[in-house]
This record gives C-alpha cells, structure tokens and sequence, in this order.
C-alpha cells in the first residue's frame, strides 16, 4: 500500500462516502435529503415497498424495514455513518418501542458517528409563559409527551453506551409555504380570548432542516437543542397573523372554559401549555442562522413565491 493510502480506500466507493439514515422520512426528512450535498448518500427507512421508486427518483437509497417490527431492522446496523431520528412514538403505550428497537438494531454493530433525534418541546409540559432553557426540568402532562421524554432518554442512553455523539432537537410547532393554517383558518376554528392565551414557539420546516443538518454534524456530545425561531408569539397572534396574510379572517376568539366544552382534547392540550424557547444554543453551537427569524417572515415568502401560490 502506498504511504499516502488510507485503508478506507479498500472499501467500495459507496461506503466511503458519508451515509445519512433517515428514520422517519416524512416532510423534513425530504427536505434534509434536498439540503445535504451530492457527497452523501442518503438512506430512507421505508416500510412501504410502494414508496421505494419514489424514494430513488429523489436520489434516496429506500431501506426496507419497519419501526414496529424489530427484527426487519437487522440489516440498519454498520450502514450509516449518521442517523437522522424523525420518527414519532406510537399513539398509546407509556414508552417508544419504535425508539428501542431502532437503537438497539444501531447497536448491533459499530455504531454512527453522530445521531440526531427529533423530540418536542411539549416534554416541559405548561410553563406558564416563562422563558425556558435546555436545562429546565421536564414535567411532560400528556402522554404523548411522556413517551417523548421516553424515547429522549432511550437516544441519551445510547450515546453513552455506544460512543455516538446524540443530540436531541426539542421543536415546537412546524410550518411552512405548503404547511400554513389556511384550513384551520377556513374552517374557523376558535384560539383562546388575550387574557387566556399562552406562548408557542415555531419553526419553519426548511429551518428546522438545517438545524437537523448542522446537528448532525456540530452537536455537542449528549446534548439538548432547542430548535426554534426567535418570535414570541402568543398562539392566538399566530393565528391573526396567518389569517391577515392570506387574506382570511381572523379566528374567532373564545375564553378557557368555552374551549373546554367545544374543542377536542388535543387541541385543547396545546392550549394548556405556555411557554418560550430560548434558541441560544442553536444559534451558538450549532452555528445555524435563521432564514426566517419569525413565522411572518415564513409565511411573507409562501405567499410571494409564485411556486407556492
């Protein structure tokens, strides 16, 4: 072998390059496919042997498996350099099974450099408006948010047994041009009266993409991101916002115990819960400037963008 060889270059050319596997390949999973370079080959989870040409015309390698059936995940292990975690818990359960099997099908053999996975902000159930930092105690009051904290702890874990560098994304709401409220507006669905109404937090999807980006590759060893914008925004004025901007009118605005007999559960757990996302870790370690600082900025472009239109 040439002194100035390396032994990777005995390996084929598809496992010198760096491999990204996405586990969760839904809206941001495809958008973090479109912002990686052609340098990386990008790996899909896909349970839906349907789904597979679609998967390869995006320039994505589909992986047959499936997050609830642990044995078809043998094969993840040793393929990726680094993983990216999307996938949600089960809808009921008091734990992720959908976490632990794909962990342990990683630990199977060496594990990634680096995995990142996307949790939610809800985990810190009501702070009642304060600012909140990664550092908060977690008091999840849902069960989703439970099997949240459940997964959290499951990715910790195995970083620290396994010597992966694991980040965890905490995101609050989503949007974007093609993920805006219109519906929600159209329908009328009422927010809460000003004296009633709590903080939320948003990200728009292409922002949290690169935040997932930069993780992958900037994270800080066992360490908590908050991966939102820098608005402060009460939920209600999100919603005028969107509306104003789309031409809409604004929702219909009711008090805390009028909620309570007309909406559904989940929607009225989101209304519990008040709280604001300190992004400073996001934009220090992670080095991720912002395209779009607040949601009106997002949604300003989805509605001058003749493409979104």
């Amino acid at each position: 072998m040439p002194a100035n060889a390396s032994p990777a270059g005995a390996l084929p050319a598809r496992f010198r390059r760096p491999r990204v596997l996405i586990a969760g390949y839904g809206d941001v999973g495809q958008r973090v496919a479109r912002l990686l370079p052609a340098r990386v080959r990008v790996l899909a989870l896909n349970a839906d042997a349907a789904r597979a040409p679609a998967l390869r015309a995006q320039g994505v390698q589909p992986l047959a498996g499936d997050l609830d059936d642990a044995a078809s995940l043998r094969r993840l292990a040793g393929l990726a350099t680094r993983v990216l975690h999307l996938a949600p818990p089960p809808g009921d359960g008091a734990g992720d099974p959908r976490s632990a099997a794909l962990l342990r099908a990683l630990a199977l053999r060496a594990a990634p450099m680096a995995l990142v996975y996307g949790s939610t902000s809800g985990v810190y159930g009501d702070c009642g408006g304060a600012l909140v930092a990664e550092t908060r105690p977690l008091a999840p009051d849902t069960a989703r948010a439970r099997r949240r904290v459940a997964a959290e702890q499951s990715a910790r874990a195995f970083g620290r047994l396994s010597g992966a560098r694991v980040s965890i994304l905490r995101i609050p709401g989503i949007y974007a041009g093609d993920r805006t409220p219109r519906e929600r507006l159209l329908r009328g669905t009422p927010v809460l009266a000003p004296q009633d109404d709590v903080f939320s937090s948003h990200i728009h999807a292409d922002d949290l993409a690169r935040a997932c980006i930069a993780a992958l590759w900037r994270g800080k060893p066992q360490r908590v991101v908050h991966a939102n914008d820098d608005s402060r925004w009460r939920m209600g004025e999100y919603f005028d916002r969107a509306a104003d901007l789309v031409g809409l009118p604004r929702p219909p605005r009711i008090d805390r115990a009028a909620a309570r007999a007309q909406l559904p559960p989940l929607l009225l757990s989101f209304m519990s819960e008040s709280r604001r996302l300190d992004n400073t870790r996001l934009k220090r370690e992670l080095r991720l400037r912002l395209r779009y600082p607040t949601p009106e900025s997002g949604l300003l472009s989805s509605t001058t963008d003749p493409a979104r239109r």
